[in-house]
């Protein structure tokens, strides 16, 4: 019996190290792209990044604030989110579970007197690393699964945002139509006194009452998406429909200057980077596990029994029996299927490297077009203040010289045309500027 234990000894002290690879632990290739992710951006990318301030510091509107506090407790596909992650909780559980031993009782009656009973115990060796390549491999599960669980928060975080801004911008912009609907009334009843002067013609009055039919138009549309942006944020946040309470527009304050911090942060940040990362090393492992095949297991059993025949149970020491066996299984016959496992995890693992790769430059794209369109719209909204201060004067100076005779009433519709078009576009502008804040927030990794 010693003898046997011996040469089982040594042959598991030959294969382990022969086997001694699989254990190695996923580690990160080196990428030399990373540090250029930013080049083309004129901003300066310190270390202090958009992306280290959590939603409520980002978004500074109570009740902004109150809508994202409610879509993070109602959301449905954030709850389903959080059940993945522990669903993936579960199985690490289960996997390091495997790497204990297992015991089992049994006991037996038969004919009076006879009696049995055995206490089994079984530990499977973990020489080779297939159940700690499986362990390590639930752990990246857990991982990505936590990573999808902040990316759908991230994504539910700036969707209510966009859509509350939103709602932000066509108030303005109905407000905007509204108040245009006042000064078209207003010069269709000054077209109208001018006609009965004799200073203008009927022609002037029937294109100020077209223009303002084309605002009214106007306001009914942007009534119908105001309706239907509070209908869709209602079922984001997980609520029946009703009134978005808000604020405006103006009241709006989102940070002044934007950084994008130093691009290696998007490893640790970006959610979806961190899923194709550990997608990358869960299929590392099931590489390793794969390798693991192809070795041999190992497993301790050991048996405690007794028996009787007489009615005195336990009692009699000739009945106690004690078996311990080693099994040492050798796969032979299934070198074919462990050679294809192999290789179609190997795929898979290049695989899982390229599309990391690639999820890395798509999120340095995103950030230089976050980056881009800020700065874009903050032009913007400059200009656009001041062509509406210009376009405000050109509009009251044409109706001041029209009332003297000294301007045609077409300068006048053209002047308040092109200053009802300059303030719904600035508002627009405005919205951009601060869809671009949001996008930049989301792009750097939600304030992960």
């Amino acid at each position: 019996m010693n003898k046997i234990f011996s040469r089982i000894l040594i042959t598991i002290t030959f294969l382990s190290l022969t086997g001694c690879g699989l254990y190695r632990q996923y580690e990160r290739e080196e990428m030399h792209f990373v540090d250029s992710l930013y080049r083309r951006m004129s901003v300066p990318t310190d270390s202090i990044s958009t992306a280290v301030m959590s939603w409520d510091v980002m978004f500074t509107d109570p009740l902004l604030q109150e809508w994202i506090q409610t879509g993070l407790d109602y959301n449905t596909d954030l709850h389903v989110a959080r059940l993945k992650v522990q669903e993936a909780e579960a199985a690490l559980l289960a996997a390091r579970w495997a790497l204990l031993p297992g015991a089992d009782f049994t006991m037996q009656g038969g004919l009076p007197g006879q009696f049995s009973a055995s206490l089994g115990a079984s530990w499977q060796a973990d020489i080779f690393g297939g159940l700690r390549n499986a362990k390590r491999r639930a752990q990246a599960a857990l991982e990505q699964s936590e990573a999808y669980r902040q990316a759908v928060q991230t994504q539910l975080v700036a969707t209510i945002a966009e859509s509350y801004y939103t709602l932000l911008m066509l108030d303005e912009q109905l407000s905007i139509s509204s108040r245009t609907m006042t000064t078209w009334e207003e010069s269709i009843r000054t077209l109208e006194a001018l006609k009965r002067a004799g200073k203008t013609n009927e022609a002037a009055v029937l294109q100020a009452k077209a223009n303002k039919l084309g605002v009214e138009a106007n306001i009914l549309t942007l009534e119908k998406e105001i309706l239907a942006i509070e209908n869709s944020l209602c079922a984001l946040v997980g609520i029946v429909p009703m009134s978005i309470t808000r604020s405006t527009l103006a009241d709006q304050e989102l940070p002044e200057t934007l950084s994008a911090g130093v691009p290696a942060e998007l490893l640790s940040r970006r959610p979806d980077v961190r899923q194709a990362e550990l997608a990358l090393a869960q299929a590392f492992y099931s590489v390793n596990s794969a390798k693991a095949s192809f070795y041999p297991n190992v497993k301790l059993s050991g048996t405690l029994g007794w028996t009787t025949g007489n009615g005195n149970i336990i009692l009699d020491p000739g009945s106690l029996i004690t078996n311990l066996i080693a099994g040492l299984t050798q796969p032979v016959f299934g070198r074919g299927v462990n050679k294809a496992r192999l290789q179609a995890a190997q795929a898979q693992y290049e695989q899982a490297g390229y599309l990391f790769r690639q999820s890395l430059l798509d999120a340095g794209v995103e950030v230089n077009n976050a980056l881009t369109m800020w700065q874009t719209a903050q032009k913007r909204v400059e200009l656009g203040k001041k062509q509406i201060v210009s376009l405000q004067a050109a509009v009251w100076n044409t109706q001041l010289l029209m009332k003297h005779g000294n301007a045609d009433y077409l300068e006048v519709l053209t002047a308040q045309k092109n200053l009802l078009q300059a303030e719904l576009t600035e508002a627009s502008d405005r919205l951009d500027e601060i869809k671009s804040v949001i996008n930049l927030y989301r792009a750097l990794g939600g304030g992960y």
